[in-house]
């Protein structure tokens, strides 16, 4: 009989390890499209859920198929941001205050704004400061959303060279914008 309880480790599946493996790709992946960290970092997380809940027994290709869950949850937020943003213009208009004309409108308070607009710059910095075929490669695949064929069709290089150009990009953004 095996030992049961706290003591014993369960193994993890390979889509659990794969994620471990790839979690700083994965959240710049994200902050990419989301366009914020804490979004990215969010995201992560309910990443994370999906696939420690999942049976990924069969699952061939783990980082395809994390990459893949990664830009449908990215969608769906981006979608579900939409919405709320839509409902909340509405309900503005419904409900909008006025004061000597003009409308009075809270928004974000300045520290925030300020601090999402730094945290935007040092990652537009840190991008542009990367080696021109690197940074280009990255731009094209993962800030304008080119697939990896796409993309080594416009550069004039192989697909492996752009994967390449792509992974040392995440390597070298990670590094930079560690805290």
């Amino acid at each position: 009989m095996e030992p049961s309880g706290p003591s014993e480790r369960r193994e993890e599946s390979p889509l659990v390890q794969a994620f471990f493996e790839k979690r700083e790709t994965l959240l710049l992946f994200l902050a990419a499209r989301t366009r914020s960290m804490v979004e990215a970092e969010d995201l992560i997380q309910d990443l994370y859920l999906k696939i420690a809940a999942a049976d990924a027994s069969e699952v061939r290709t783990p980082a395809a198929l994390l990459y893949r869950m990664a830009a449908n949850l990215a969608v769906d937020h981006i979608r579900s941001a939409r919405r709320a943003s839509g409902r909340d213009a509405r309900w503005r208009l419904e409900t909008r205050a006025t004061l000597g004309g003009e409308d009075v409108v809270p928004g974000p308070a300045a520290d925030e704004t300020i601090a999402e607009r730094q945290r935007a710059r040092l990652l537009a910095e840190a991008v542009a400061d990367l080696p021109p075929q690197m940074g280009r490669a990255f731009r094209l695949n993962k800030l304008e959303g080119l697939t990896q064929a796409k993309t080594a069709e416009a550069m004039g290089i192989s697909q492996k060279m752009v994967e390449h150009h792509i992974q040392a990009a995440i390597r070298k953004l990670a590094e930079r914008l560690r805290p």
